[in-house]
């Protein structure tokens, strides 16, 4: 979700943060798919070969506050933290090299090319921490949670991996059920106050601050099950609305909260609600 900047610091230099906490940054990640594991791993004293006992995957990992805490926490987990902001990098590979961790790298990349980035069933869990939700229709690709990228990650993931969603926006969660059900995922557990349920999960930069705005953060862990319905041609069929503001409760001055990133959607609505002009579809 990267319409949350913190602002700059004074003599921030974008060049020479990524050079100088470069330790924590692979710029090439396609040299290290199918070997992620072994590749990142520490050298042991003794000299033999060693290797993490899993790959986990922090997409659109922001400023990195999430993917370093739960690093901090399973040393023998590889967390492998992918955003396509370089400032985002910089900031991420920063905590990751002060906390002097070795079990976290940070990859500046897109989703579209996970399949090159990682081998199949190299990874065994996706977060998806506050991800852009990108409420137009036309705009809807580009969603973290879309049937696209879901189908990805069942390329990368191993057998029993799951995805992890998290969100403030109750409209993108309830889009993305829809999502997960076409791709062919299960769903293991849904919370519609996940920090409450789970209050020792490592907490995301962007969940910090929007529940200091009176956020509530909804989420799904989802495993891939049943092999989606295919048409003729090996395509899946969308056949989900794909405007956010589909999603929307009935009766908009009931929401207290508005997710971040709908803000203006929402009060463009209630303007037309009360002109009697209010049309879902954008």
């Amino acid at each position: 979700m990267h319409a949350l900047h913190a602002r700059l610091p004074k003599n921030f230099v974008l060049e020479e943060r990524l050079e100088r906490y470069a330790d924590a940054i692979e710029p090439s990640p396609a040299r290290y798919a199918g070997r992620w594991a072994e590749a990142c791993h520490p050298l042991s004293p003794e000299g033999g070969l060693s290797r993490f006992d899993e790959v986990r995957l922090d997409m659109g990992c922001g400023k990195g506050a999430f993917t370093v805490e739960a690093a901090n926490r399973e040393k023998n987990v590889l967390f492998v933290g992918i955003d396509f902001e370089p400032i985002c990098i910089a900031y991420a590979a920063q905590k990751a090299v002060e906390s002097k961790l070795d079990n976290v790298v940070f990859v500046p990349g897109v989703a579209d090319k996970l399949c090159s980035y990682f081998d199949a069933g190299e990874v065994s869990r996706i977060y998806l921490n506050f991800p852009t939700p990108f409420p137009r229709k036309k705009d809807a690709r580009g969603r973290l949670t879309h049937l696209d990228n879901l189908l990805r990650y069942r390329d990368v993931l191993a057998d029993g991996g799951s995805v992890l969603l998290k969100t403030d926006s109750y409209p993108l969660w309830s889009f993305s059920k829809t999502q997960f059900e076409l791709a062919g995922y299960r769903v293991d557990w849904e919370s519609t106050d996940a920090r409450r349920d789970r209050p020792r999960d490592p907490i995301s930069w962007y969940e910090e601050r929007l529940s200091a705005q009176g956020a509530t953060v909804f989420a799904t862990l989802a495993t891939p099950a049943q092999e989606p319905v295919r048409e003729i041609d090996g395509t899946v069929a969308q056949t989900a609305s794909l405007s956010l503001v589909d999603y929307l409760p009935e009766d908009l001055s009931t929401m207290e909260y508005v997710p971040h990133g709908m803000q203006g959607t929402v009060t463009n609505l209630r303007n037309l609600e009360k002109k009697g002009n209010f049309n879902r579809h954008l």
